[in-house]
């Protein structure tokens, strides 16, 4: 291990300890319980928190959605089905910080009125339900004690990746086969039983915690205009030092690589899978954020010993896999993007078939039904245009 690597990484996550930074539970609840509605979602609004998914929607202003819409019954759901291959950061803070995340679903059940809320969390992850149960247990009972009428569950999944969409989520936990829903409605309107219903996923709602707790003053410290806070980052690959880091939002993806890089980094895969591949020449120019490129989490790094071909294969192949089959798009799609690389790389169709690959690929973007499909065309398109002699020969 690279020690002033070391040194540096650490120095750069003193400065941003808001995730796995202890607190007092009980104030800290007190504090959520205390605020009216519209109060806990103007803090969230005005932090300017995106959702830390993957897809960055406005976290304040999917709470308002689901507070604005009259209904009786209203539901909270964490998603905890971490699926993105290179992803595992969801993994830790249950692990270490499970009471936050239930802190988290009061605090959204405050402000739009839900009185029940469910942890779906990605079945390979069942080994942590007893430590789980046991602090939910403790939570529900903090909550009774303060007389607020809010319960929590948890949901085990049963490992499709399609799942991590939200809608595909509802699906599975209402019984039945995790396939998307055509959008709208969008769940903060129709969702769980088709009732109201707020999606956040494991890292966004202790953010909403943390900036309940210090104000979004002392967020919006971090980050930048359009990337406001930090994000939890998992480093995996060709990396000097892998792991689990929570850095700041905008940081430039050369300087990233600067830090983590085995100096001999060609690619990043920025947002797993389902990401954009960012070659070594372009590394000054791209910035990890919502005004670059957003990620979920996984950054996976690639040195110069690697196949960017045999990368490419080995995601379609998971695409291929993972298609939940429903729309045309995405289950031929993927079909054909991966005979068609293997075609290629055999010489059984000449090169420029890549670019009516591509063509396919960006039809996908536009007409697969949901995320999974619309996202095969990032790393296919990426790593076709950046790595295309590395797929001819």
């Amino acid at each position: 291990m690279d020690i002033d690597k070391k040194k540096k990484i650490e120095q750069y996550s003193k400065k941003v300890d808001l995730i796995f930074q202890d607190c007092e539970i009980k104030p800290l609840v007190d504090k959520i319980l205390n605020m009216k509605p519209n109060e806990i979602i103007n803090t969230i609004t005005d932090s300017g928190l995106k959702g830390r998914g993957g897809a960055g929607f406005p976290t304040g202003l999917k709470w308002k959605g689901a507070a604005d819409t009259f209904s009786d019954i209203k539901y909270v759901i964490c998603n905890a089905d971490e699926g993105e291959p290179g992803t595992f950061k969801d993994r830790q803070i249950l692990q270490d910080k499970a009471m936050k995340v239930f802190i988290g679903m009061t605090a959204c059940a405050k402000a739009i009125g839900a009185k029940e809320g469910f942890i779906y969390i990605r079945g390979e992850y069942n080994y942590l339900l007893p430590k789980l149960e046991k602090e939910l247990g403790e939570f529900n009972r903090i909550l009774k004690d303060k007389g607020f009428d809010f319960n929590i569950k948890i949901r085990s999944g049963s490992g499709a990746y399609v799942c991590g969409e939200e809608t595909s989520l509802i699906e599975s936990m209402e019984g039945k086969r995790g396939e998307p829903r055509n959008k709208p409605p969008f769940p903060v309107k129709q969702g769980y039983l088709n009732m109201p219903t707020v999606v956040n996923n494991v890292e966004t709602l202790v953010y909403t915690v943390m900036v309940l707790r210090d104000g979004p003053d002392e967020f919006k410290k971090l980050g930048t205009k359009d990337s406001r806070g930090a994000k939890v980052f998992c480093v995996s690959g060709d990396a000097a030092i892998q792991g689990i880091f929570e850095l700041e939002l905008g940081m430039p993806l050369q300087e990233f690589v600067d830090l983590f890089g085995d100096g001999h980094t060609k690619a990043v895969q920025v947002g797993g899978s389902s990401g954009h591949c960012v070659p070594y020449k372009k590394f000054g120019e791209t910035v990890i954020g919502f005004e670059g490129i957003p990620t979920g989490g996984s950054m996976m790094l690639f040195n110069s010993s690697r196949s960017m071909y045999h990368v490419l294969h080995n995601y379609l192949e998971f695409f291929e896999e993972e298609s939940c089959g429903q729309c045309v798009p995405c289950r031929v799609g993927t079909q054909q993007l991966l005979k068609g690389i293997e075609a290629v790389k055999k010489g059984e169709k000449p090169a420029s078939y890549l670019n009516e690959l591509i063509k396919l690929a960006e039809t996908m973007r536009v007409s697969a039904k949901c995320g999974l499909g619309q996202s095969v065309s990032n790393p296919f398109i990426s790593i076709v245009d950046n790595f295309r002699e590395e797929i001819i020969f």
